[in-house]
């Protein structure tokens, strides 16, 4: 099993200025005085060996789409925010003409989580098989009505993919393509999903778009048991503690101290931080992590607990 991360900001996507770049740029070129980087190899050993990620990398700025390599001969995917483009291009790539068949697993219909769509090349190609589900009623409706005038030039009946929308009952397993899968409400406006993901042994969660409150004992016992002894956790960490208990309260997102309770609470071996704040540059999503990480060792009880956070491109293997 791996786990591709094609999109991994929230609400809106994001890029790097002319600015980010140029002080990039300017930092390398200091922490790189007196070194010999006369080749291309030896200034591409320097980076990946010398440089923070905020500099060398970036944690990128597409919206949410989050790809579960199964090994079979589908795909699945969850969501299709503007992650889902270069996602498209993968499936193409891999593909090399041959039909795909793409399972879609939604965890609501707000447009971040869906804006990628109408750019996703498969859904234009015949010979496509996609399968969206979701528990939202109006699922269908939802990916028709994005398409519609004036929002975009072309109808979703334009589309050359044959679909199936699969409506989804919270609680309730299924089996797709041999993996199994459930959904669980989250408290997040509109309603959003998470879902949970297990096959050959392995259990993965994509839990985004949903709002923790500790102190209510019973939706802290029910999602502490959707997560019990995943392998790997997706876990929205959009705020800072601070602003998910004050100012930010009932924005339907969640912390990453939150996560690593909640995780550490159902015996996780890896958590992934994802759905960044958009205003969050490089450097303040490493401050975040680095936060995490040390929060992770001074209330670890048990076994550690792996805290990673996402970036779009990044593989996990299971």
């Amino acid at each position: 099993m791996r786990v591709r991360f094609w999109g991994t900001r929230g609400s809106i996507p994001v890029s790097l200025t002319w600015r980010d770049l140029r002080d990039r740029v300017a930092q390398a070129l200091v922490a790189a005085n007196g070194r010999s980087l006369d080749t291309l190899e030896r200034a591409y050993a320097f980076v990946e060996g010398h440089l923070p990620f905020s500099i060398a990398g970036t944690y990128g700025g597409h919206s949410p789409c989050v790809e579960l390599d199964t090994g079979g001969a589908s795909y699945f995917v969850c969501d299709m925010g503007s992650g889902a483009r270069p996602f498209g291009a993968h499936v193409m790539a891999r593909q090399a003409g041959a039909p795909a068949r793409i399972n879609v697993f939604m965890s609501h219909l707000h447009w971040d989580h869906m804006m990628g769509f109408p750019f996703f090349v498969p859904a234009w190609t015949p010979g496509t098989t996609l399968r969206i589900h979701g528990c939202h009623a109006n699922l269908e409706a939802a990916f028709v009505r994005q398409q519609e005038p004036p929002g975009f030039p072309v109808g979703f009946s334009r589309l050359g993919a044959e679909f199936e929308f699969v409506q989804l009952e919270p609680g309730r397993p299924i089996e797709v393509d041999g993996v199994r899968v459930t959904a669980k409400h989250q408290l997040h406006g509109g309603d959003s999903f998470g879902y949970r993901f297990e096959t050959g042994g392995r259990s993965i969660i994509y839990s985004t778009d949903s709002e923790h409150k500790l102190e209510d004992a019973t939706e802290t016992h029910d999602f502490v048991a959707f997560f019990r002894d995943a392998d790997l956790v997706v876990f929205d960490s959009m705020y800072s503690l601070a602003e998910a208990v004050s100012v930010k309260e009932d924005w339907g997102h969640s912390s990453n101290m939150v996560g690593v309770e909640l995780c550490q609470m159902a015996g996780v071996k890896h958590l992934v931080l994802f759905h960044h704040e958009p205003a969050y540059d490089d450097a303040a999503i490493d401050r975040v992590l680095a936060e995490t990480r040390r929060f992770e060792e001074l209330t670890r009880e048990g076994s550690p607990l792996r805290v990673s956070s996402a970036f779009d491109g990044l593989e996990i293997a299971l």
